[in-house]
């Protein structure tokens, strides 16, 4: 006998101890399919019979069997699974995982069960009882097994039986990942002949008519998917599934069931038991003039149409209602309900339609979902999901998504054939998912619904609620960043977050965060050079341009260094564009620090800011020039106290006050004993304390100064991070530098609050320009500058093995005062710090590059909210990583 079973299923042996399932399941399946109780036994206690485990070993079969069948594999539970209540919890999940479930039953005497545990009475040292026992609850079962939900049950009565048994595996209809396409998915049709003939055309199909039925011809390689409701309403429902029928047998389409075929099937098995309303009167008198033959045949077609396809490796799913991720592939009555129906709360809205749940809303996998079902006016994409009817047979089009390429094709109704009693409402315009990297894909989970109202400005980005989602918004679940994850970028390849970072992120972003819904950008950490081999400096440009030439860059950008805040602004044209592009109300815009928190505490101040940068993009004509109603920029915001003001007084003043004071009384303590040889060194010593330490007052104030106003604040620009659609990162930094001057106004006449950064290009291969520029650095830093950023000329610059860093810091002699202390140039201090190690800096620089050019990419195609913050997470998430507090 040859039992079959799906590709997915969840197979019971049942039967007595001794009855031989453990060596039947060896011979049938493989190792890894098989979960023994005897062996958790075994693996918990040492001992395979201790039945003192036996409660712990279950415990761990089923979180391994769940495990399993949320990663869609076959399982075999091999244990007796005589009584009900231990057949209970695998019923359960079997549901949960919408799993097809097949119990193999060894219904052999206790007599010749016991004989074989005699056999091995080591192994097995119990009485005849047990064994007995395990056949009167098997007797007790058999009659219930299919009641309680097991529709496949296979009884081996004898040893003849079981050594005649082969098994073979068969594909589930709904899974066709084998079929990569490309594909033309078509919308509900609804009976829509002339139409789908001149989408078919439009797509470039050839499509020829004779009596034998339709020929269907593709353009090379491609394939039709109809995502079902083919039928009702419409005109000629008959010479739809005509067309269709003979495309699928010539293995030129698919087509997978609707809602209106479902009913459709129903009154061809039972007339009279089905009401003929929305639209099936129609198809029922269209019926009626057709042969009986076409009736049949069309009867057959549905019943083997499946509830959903998943094609192309599992990257694309059609179904009719769309699908959830923890149903893709599977097969069951759930599945199939949810497929032709969606998902609603089983109420009816006013006009006597059910009320549906926006599904599409909560969906976390990266498969794409297309689904039509709900006529909308325009599709349109949302987290992967796109809906395609687009209400041809209500006067609407009928609508076609070519794939891989995201394209949308349509052809208008030839006419209103129905009235729909929901108008179509209006939607966002459609913009395409990026495709799923090659053999890269999400493990479906269950969702959970988190947020908050798209109008609450408060935004909690992980309490609970609901949020339809909307354009640049999605619902946040701290599922998405808590524990260990493995991030792919496009720019720095596989960046893992450990557990512990996350959680230390996790309390910033939700203490003390921004919306979400603005932060799409973290700025990286800057490394330093490494220890200059000068002996009185720390930092020097040479070391930052011998690092660029060994890495291979042959030119570099010198920016002065800003002693400032690093600040994230952006700007919106207006708050319509702000609502449209970030999904928040009564706000344009948004200035936040390197670490997420807005940089203002007060409205007005940050409104005040917003709006004399919005008067210089709206002056430098920006909006037109870069086509864009938003700008995101990044850049240095001064003075250092506006934000550090607490820091300043706390930490940096007083260590300065306490110096001054104490190492004043010290050396007037000294003074009168300067003239003792044998003090020499100590008064010489605290003297050079003294003038260290007002080297570090002087250091500190020349940042600081009183801001009354927001005109009072500096803000210099160095980076373009993005506009509309478009990244940055693309062009050089020479180029970002010249057009943020230009935005900044003329040097005699800037902008209020805007500030230019004066920079140089130089050729590391010219010595001269090399000599300039460190000549340039010293002339600034002895003048109390900061130093300077070199930048290789080229954003992304490949080095000897991945992309150099794209930025290192070179500070001035007295600025690094604030940074090591007010005497750490004392020779003792500083051959200490010249050990300082670089290389962690610099790895994490690279990764946070990476994560945030990955986080606005995304943001730029409009990828869903929670994946932009993922990347931005993980930037804080990093942010606590341990590294040399040298640096």
């Amino acid at each position: 006998m040859t039992i079959r079973i799906p590709e997915f299923a969840l197979v019971l042996m049942v039967g007595p101890s001794g009855s031989g399932k453990s060596t039947f399941a060896r011979k049938h399946f493989k190792p890894t399919e098989i979960l023994s109780s005897d062996f958790f036994r075994g693996l918990l206690s040492d001992d395979e019979m201790n039945q003192a485990a036996s409660d712990d070993a279950f415990e761990v079969l089923h979180l391994i069997c769940a495990k399993r069948l949320a990663r869609g594999k076959l399982t075999v539970i091999d244990a007796t699974n005589v009584r009900p209540e231990a057949r209970k919890p695998l019923l359960e999940m079997a549901r949960k995982y919408h799993v097809q479930m097949t119990a193999v039953v060894f219904n052999f005497s206790a007599d010749v069960c016991h004989a074989r545990n005699q056999q091995r009475a080591v192994e097995r040292p119990f009485g005849p009882h047990v064994t007995q026992r395990h056949a009167e609850d098997l007797r007790r079962s058999l009659a219930r097994l299919e009641d309680e939900g097991i529709r496949r049950v296979h009884v081996l009565n004898s040893e003849e039986e079981v050594a005649g048994i082969t098994f073979e595996r068969y594909r589930l209809p709904v899974n066709r990942r084998d079929e990569r396409g490309p594909f033309d998915i078509i919308g509900d049709v609804h009976g829509c002949l002339n139409e789908l003939i001149a989408l078919l055309t439009k797509l470039g199909y050839a499509l020829t008519q004779s009596e034998d039925g339709w020929r269907v011809t593709p353009p090379e390689g491609r394939r039709l998917v109809f995502v079902g409701d083919l039928c009702d309403r419409g005109p000629d429902t008959p010479g739809v599934y005509r067309l269709v029928m003979d495309a699928v047998q010539r293995g030129v389409a698919f087509c997978v069931l609707g809602n209106h075929e479902d009913k459709l099937l129903r009154w061809m098995k039972t007339p009279d038991k089905v009401k003929q309303n929305h639209g099936l009167a129609q198809s029922v008198e269209q019926f009626e003039k057709e042969p009986p033959e076409l009736r049949a045949r069309v009867q057959e077609f549905i019943a083997k149409l499946p509830s959903h396809l998943v094609l192309d490796g599992g990257r694309l799913v059609v179904a009719h209602a769309g699908l959830t991720a923890d149903m893709h592939g599977r097969v069951s009555g759930k599945v199939r309900a949810f497929a032709i129906y969606g998902d609603t709360t089983g109420e009816s809205d006013e006009f006597g339609l059910p009320v549906r749940l926006n599904w599409a809303a909560n969906y976390r996998a990266r498969a794409n979902v297309v689904y039509g079902h709900t006529p909308v006016l325009t599709p349109a994409w949302e987290n992967r999901c796109i809906c395609i009817d687009t209400g041809c047979v209500f006067g609407g089009t009928l609508t076609a998504l070519r794939y891989p390429e995201q394209e949308l094709v349509s052809v208008p109704a030839e006419k209103q054939y129905a009235e729909s009693k929901r108008p179509l409402g209006e939607q966002r315009q459609p913009t395409p998912p990026s495709p799923l990297p090659e053999g890269k894909g999400e493990p479906a989970r269950d969702p959970a619904v988190r947020g908050a109202s798209s109008t609450d400005n408060s935004f909690s980005p992980f309490a609970s609620g609901r949020r339809d989602g909307g354009v640049g918004s999605s619902d946040l679940d701290i599922t998405d960043v808590i524990g260990r994850r493995n991030i792919e970028t496009q720019f720095a390849g596989k960046i893992t977050i450990r557990e512990e970072n996350a959680a230390a992120a996790l309390e910033v972003m939700s203490r003390f965060a921004a919306d979400p819904r603005w932060l799409i950008y973290l700025p990286p950490t800057m490394s330093p050079c490494e220890a200059s081999a000068l002996p009185d400096f720390l930092e020097h440009p040479a070391e930052a341009f011998r690092y660029y030439k060994q890495e291979g860059a042959e030119r570099v950008v010198c920016e002065q260094k800003h002693m400032g805040s690093r600040a994230v602004v952006v700007v919106c044209k207006d708050e319509t564009a702000a609502a449209r592009r970030f999904g928040v109300s009564n706000e344009s815009g948004i200035v936040y620090t390197r670490t997420g928190r807005r940089f203002f505490d007060d409205t007005a101040t940050e409104n005040a800011f917003l709006a004399l940068a919005r008067d210089a993009l709206t002056a430098a004509d920006w909006w037109t020039k870069f086509n864009t109603d938003w700008v995101a920029l990044d850049g240095e915001l001064m003075p250092w106290s506006a934000k550090a003001q607490e820091l300043l007084r706390r930490q940096y003043a007083a260590t300065g006050s306490a110096a001054t004071a104490a190492l004043a009384e010290v050396n007037k303590l000294l003074a009168p004993q300067a003239a003792r040889p044998e003090l020499a060194v100590l008064t010489a010593r605290f003297g050079a304390k003294a003038e260290a330490v007002e080297r570090f007052v002087a250091s500190y104030r020349r940042y600081c100064w009183s801001v009354n106003s927001v005109t009072d604040l500096k803000f210099a620009p160095f980076f373009l991070l993005a506009t509309e659609g478009k990244l940055y990162f693309d062009r050089t930094h020479d180029w970002h530098m010249r057009t943020l001057a230009e935005l900044c106004g003329d040097p005699n006449r800037p902008f209020p609050l805007l500030h230019a950064t004066p920079y140089r290009v130089v050729d590391l291969a010219d010595a001269s320009e090399v000599e300039s520029a460190t000549q340039w650095w010293l002339d600034l830093t002895n003048a109390g500058g900061e130093g300077m950023v070199v930048k290789p000329l080229e954003v992304l610059t490949k080095g000897r093995r991945f992309f150099v860093q794209p930025a290192l810091k070179v500070r001035g002699r007295e600025y690094l005062r604030i940074i090591y202390g007010p005497d750490y140039l004392a020779a003792e201090h500083l051959s200490r710090l010249k050990h300082r190690a670089v290389g962690a800096k610099r790895g994490l620089a690279a990764r946070e590059f990476g994560l945030g050019l990955e986080g606005l990419e995304r943001f730029a195609r409009s990828a869903p909210l929670r994946e932009v913050h993922e990347c931005v997470f993980a930037v804080l998430a990093l942010e606590s990583e341990p590294i040399d507090p040298r640096l």
